[in-house]
């Protein structure tokens, strides 16, 4: 592909309007990119847009941010990444402002503050039912390492006032270094 104004101005248009008018998160842009790149344009070939998808499935960030930022890398180098990430959150940042500038102007709604406090109640009754669950299936099977973690990351935050990137950080090392040794010692403690 030739780096010129028009290849740029192409990307650009390509991946604001994927970005704009696809609904449903990643799994729906990428076939649309797919359309677009390899079937309409030519500049892909199907092998190479799949390898895309793969590799944006499994970084992390939003999938469809990630296959765009490869898409453009592919194409058209560092600033086709830039192009296409700029093409490809331009539509939600413009949507969402616009939506949080009508939020202002109903947030003193008696109805609309009712039914937002409705879906704060809604969320937390749905992330307390996950971690009743998940937690009540690791006590059923004694899995005692796990459950030292998640009551000790509890006190460790709720008590001790820990940043909680710390925590994750420092879970996440100990999970690694408990399958390293489990893989190599033929046990399973999580």
């Amino acid at each position: 592909m030739d780096k010129n104004s028009k290849s740029y101005f192409t990307l650009f248009k390509s991946t604001f309007f994927l970005s704009a008018f696809t609904f449903g998160g990643g799994y729906v842009i990428v076939p649309m990119m797919k359309k677009k790149f390899v079937d309409e344009f030519g500049w892909l070939e199907e092998e190479e847009m799949l390898n895309i998808a793969a590799i944006a499935q499994s970084s992390p960030g939003a999938m469809a941010v990630n296959a765009s930022i490869l898409v453009g890398w592919r194409l058209l180098g560092l600033s086709g990444a830039l192009v296409a990430i700029l093409g490809t959150i331009l539509p939600p940042f413009i949507i969402l402002s616009a939506i949080s500038f009508f939020y202002a102007a109903f947030r003193d709604n008696a109805v609309i503050s009712a039914a937002l406090k409705g879906m704060m109640a809604g969320v937390c009754a749905v992330i307390f039912d996950v971690v009743i669950t998940m937690g009540g299936r690791i006590v059923k099977a004694k899995k005692w390492l796990p459950i030292i973690i998640m009551v000790g990351a509890f006190i460790v935050y709720y008590v001790l006032r820990v940043n909680i990137i710390y925590i994750i950080v420092f879970c996440g090392t100990l999970g690694a270094l408990v399958s390293l040794y489990d893989k190599h010692a033929g046990k399973e403690h999580i």
